[in-house]
């Protein structure tokens, strides 16, 4: 008996490999066959005149390069716009930048209780507290930068930096010292704080909100003028993160100026030392960052010797070598020393807190 898919008269002869069909092992099935792409016709379609031996049958037709390249520009443009849209509507940007807020200051005189000491300059600061201190822009040093949550090392010291260059601006330039300018000081500041500053410099009230001197350090040229260029400066810096978009800066600086009469030609013995004890608050976003401005939001101020009486908005109105206070305030304050006075309007100068010289020997 025949085997399978054998013919029944058996394999033909002749046919090489001892009868084997060398095609044997190709399978002409079904899904072969639908996926020709050519056809032939029926022996009756063939009958036609001028009938054709085959036909092509529907199928994918086959791109060309040209159409391709079209396909994958119209693929990049809907990616690039889906980015584009994404990043419109992402949900996590950063919080648009909010107003600055008015700044709030408060500035305390401190009064003497007795005669203010007199002398040389070098000699009053070798015996008060600020006898360690820096001169200048070398007594308020950076803390070491870190990154925050929110902020990173460079941002962070780029706050520090803008915080400092405020304080040598405000406190210690000569020129914003005696009243001849506010620009650099100005220059510092947002741009939204920048009418409730020219208000509080051209018509100073001490209402908390418009004293010239919450903004920076001013004496009356007239009166006063220093003694020694050299201040000596000492005090912090403390950086806060205090969300997505805001930096904030506090700073506490003690800065002790000598002073002398400015109506008069300098006389041996004639200085005296005056004590600013200044608490800053600034705030910083990032475009803050960016411009190289801040946000002073609190201005918190001790300064003495000074009266009581005397109207600190305006300008500081020092207690010079030999004076006296008329009135003194509760409790003795040191701006040496940190924390927050008790007194609202003015506070008495804690003896500490005064250079004392010694005595000058009598001639033998």
């Amino acid at each position: 008996m025949a085997g399978r898919g054998d013919p029944p008269e058996g394999t033909p002869e002749g046919l090489p490999g001892g009868g084997e069909d060398e095609y044997g092992s190709v399978v002409f099935d079904e899904s072969f066959v639908r996926a020709a792409r050519l056809q032939e016709f029926s022996a009756r379609e063939r009958m036609g005149d001028h009938a054709r031996a085959v036909r092509s049958r529907p199928g994918w037709r086959v791109w060309t390069g040209a159409k391709q390249a079209v396909l994958l520009v119209l693929l990049i443009a809907v990616a690039f716009g889906t980015a584009i849209y994404m990043g419109v509507r992402h949900p996590y940007q950063p919080a648009p930048a909010q107003p600055a807020e008015a700044l709030r200051s408060m500035v305390i005189p401190l009064a003497p209780q007795g005669p203010v000491p007199g002398g040389d300059p070098d000699r009053l600061y070798a015996h008060s507290p600020a006898a360690e201190y820096r001169s200048g822009g070398a007594g308020i040093t950076l803390p070491a930068a870190r990154p925050t949550r929110n902020f990173s090392e460079s941002q962070v010291m780029t706050a520090l930096t803008i915080a400092k260059d405020y304080l040598v601006d405000s406190s210690l330039d000569p020129a914003v010292l005696n009243g001849t300018s506010t620009r650099p000081v100005r220059a510092l500041l947002d741009p939204d704080q920048i009418e409730q500053f020219d208000r509080s410099v051209d018509a100073p009230v001490n209402d908390g909100r418009h004293a010239a001197t919450g903004w920076l350090v001013r004496f009356d040229p007239a009166k006063t003028k220093l003694a020694d260029p050299e201040i000596r400066v000492h005090g912090t810096l403390r950086v806060t993160d205090a969300g997505p978009n805001t930096l904030e800066v506090t700073s506490d600086h003690t800065f002790t100026y000598a002073l002398r009469p400015a109506d008069t030609a300098p006389r041996v013995n004639d200085a005296s030392l005056f004590t600013v004890r200044r608490e800053l608050h600034f705030r910083f976003d990032r475009d803050d960052l960016r411009t190289h401005r801040a946000e002073l939001l609190s201005s918190y101020t001790q300064a003495g010797p000074m009266a009581c009486a005397s109207d600190p908005s305006g300008a500081l109105e020092p207690l010079l070598a030999g004076q006296r206070a008329t009135g003194t305030g509760p409790a003795g304050t040191d701006p040496y020393q940190t924390g927050r006075t008790a007194a609202a309007f003015c506070g008495s100068l804690a003896p500490g807190a005064q250079s004392a010289p010694p005595a000058a020997q009598p001639a033998t």
